[in-house]
């Protein structure tokens, strides 16, 4: 439709100039004008840096000339992300520019209010550090794992093909194979978008059992061996809920199910998919470290691990005992925040249940610290990582990695139209229909994901070297401030209670006391 709105504008135009050519020149004043805006629609229509325009010829323009006045605009207007809450548009703005390689220092101070009840601030040192010239990994794998990992300090979040096309998919996961970092598949099953370019891949499995499924909705362990089995695949994942809508299961809407994703997915074409609010494979604690061990065992030795936005202390606290007693543990532990986004998912959950991502890494961390786990479970941070300071914050709270997803999908050229669950995305990133999928140029958006990734763990590397830190390992609480009042501030070390080593064993804090005493590896009630 779009397109032959143009080929009508060029035809138009065409007709304008040969009657001032012919008729009279009074036309050139007509002919003029539509002669450059068909020009600027087929312009549009051919390049490949800008989506938008791709879907939107001319019009598209708007959004731009809107983008340029900015400044002036940004005390009226407040960037909504997919679930509704605020996400700070100089936030989006510094993503934006880092993915085109256009990052730049801003003129004039901070816009922040640094007295603001709330403000959170690094603490730098009188004596800076030298930046690393190479980024450290994380070494992901247990004694019980055969393949480890070397993981990137940041990577590419979860997000199913099926939700995403197949554009989007193939930028993301060439991005992570050019710059060498991870890229999560989601919940919606392995496709040929994310084994194409030949990036590392973390492949989730949900409630679902997408991918490896039986017909009539069971976890198919040959299935799960055979394609974990593929060099691609680094680590497995059992996703157990998610940040945005925790305690409900994923929605496809059946216009997005085409022929492929129905394959991807062992699921009927055409029809909406919904995942199960729990699992099938476990009921206990106990059963789900089993299985997160046979995860392991299937796929070859490669690391295994599980997803979740963390709710009852005292129901991770029984996880954390099923790992003694049953003498194994997760590879990986990936902690959702509450604030993290999705296509889809009702207004209330999004707003009101789980919890946010600083308090959900402190518990898992110090659950492992004080259970003696911490040493062979690494810890990976999901939920509204956008920037270096924002990855700095996750490893002094307790991360080991962080996940981006948001971040990554404006790389690909999202502009948070909000218009997932519709497949009429109007940047072809959320989006079935092939003709708006094919505005998204997968070679200029798989540079800005790389772009992105480089650019933000370099930010994470000069800040914490500002900080006198040369790796991960010693951050610490202390480093991030709080402010409680116009009068006081506090740092992490003094806002939480931090476990040594082994403490829940040994003699459990008092504040800690009651839930580890109620916690049982052999049920979720506490």
């Amino acid at each position: 439709m779009r397109t032959g709105l143009v080929g009508v504008a060029v035809l138009v135009a065409a007709a304008g100039v040969a009657a001032a050519l012919a008729v009279s020149p009074w036309w050139w004043i007509g002919a003029v004008p539509l002669a450059l805006l068909a020009l600027l629609g087929v312009w549009d229509l051919v390049q490949r840096r800008h989506s938008v325009l791709r879907n939107y010829p001319v019009i598209g323009h708007a959004r731009f000339l809107l983008e340029r006045i900015r400044p002036e605009l940004q005390q009226y207007f407040v960037e909504r992300n997919f679930d509704g809450r605020p996400f700070d548009r100089d936030v989006r703005s510094i993503v934006y520019e880092r993915a085109k390689g256009t990052d730049a220092e801003e003129p004039y101070g901070t816009e922040r209010d640094v007295y603001q009840t709330g403000h959170e601030f690094l603490v730098p040192s009188m004596a800076p550090r030298p930046v690393p010239e190479q980024p450290p990994r994380v070494r992901i794998g247990g004694p019980d794992c055969t393949q480890p990992y070397d993981m990137a300090l940041l990577n590419v979040s979860a997000m199913s093909f099926g939700s995403l096309s197949s554009n989007a998919i193939l930028a993301l996961n060439g991005g992570a194979a050019a710059g060498g970092f991870a890229h999560d598949t989601g919940e919606g099953g392995m496709s040929e978008y994310h084994l194409r370019p030949g990036g590392d891949l973390v492949w989730e499995v949900g409630t679902g059992y997408f991918g490896c499924r039986t017909r009539d909705g069971d976890f198919d362990a040959r299935e799960f061996a055979d394609k974990a089995a593929h060099p691609n695949v680094k680590c497995v994942s059992l996703k157990l809920s998610q940040g945005a809508k925790p305690g409900i299961g994923g929605v496809l809407p059946g216009a997005k199910v085409n022929a492929e994703i129905a394959r991807v997915r062992d699921v009927p074409q055409g029809r909406t998919v919904e995942s199960p609010p729990y699992h099938r494979v476990f009921s206990t604690p106990r059963e789900l470290i089993r299985f997160v061990a046979r995860m392991r065992e299937l796929s070859g030795g490669k690391p295994a691990g599980f997803k979740l936005c963390v709710g009852s202390r005292g129901q991770f606290l029984a996880v954390c005992k099923a790992m003694i007693e049953e003498g194994t543990a997760p590879d990986f532990i990936i902690v959702d925040g509450a604030e993290g986004g999705t296509g889809a998912a009702p207004l209330e959950f999004a707003d009101n249940i789980g919890t946010p991502l600083t308090e959900g890494l402190i518990t898992v961390h110090n659950a492992l610290v004080g259970a003696g786990l911490r040493d062979r479970v690494r810890i990976g941070a999901s939920g509204k990582i956008a920037t270096g300071s924002d990855l700095v914050k996750r490893l002094l709270q307790g991360a080991d990695y962080g996940n981006a997803a948001r971040a990554m999908m404006f790389a690909v050229g999202c502009i948070q139209a909000q218009r997932c669950h519709t497949n009429t995305c109007p940047t072809g990133v959320t989006t079935q229909d092939p003709r708006r999928a094919r505005a998204l140029d997968v070679g200029d958006k798989t540079e800005r994901v790389t772009r992105l990734q480089q650019a933000t763990v370099a930010s994470a590397l000069q800040i914490m070297a500002s900080m006198g830190v040369t790796d991960p390992a010693e951050l610490g609480p202390h480093m991030l401030r709080r402010r409680i009042d116009p009068q006081t501030v506090r740092s992490y070390d003094e806002l939480y209670d931090w476990l040594s080593p082994g403490q829940l064993l040994a003699e459990p804090p008092a504040d800690w006391a009651a839930d580890w005493a109620a916690a049982d590896p052999d049920t979720f009630t506490v």
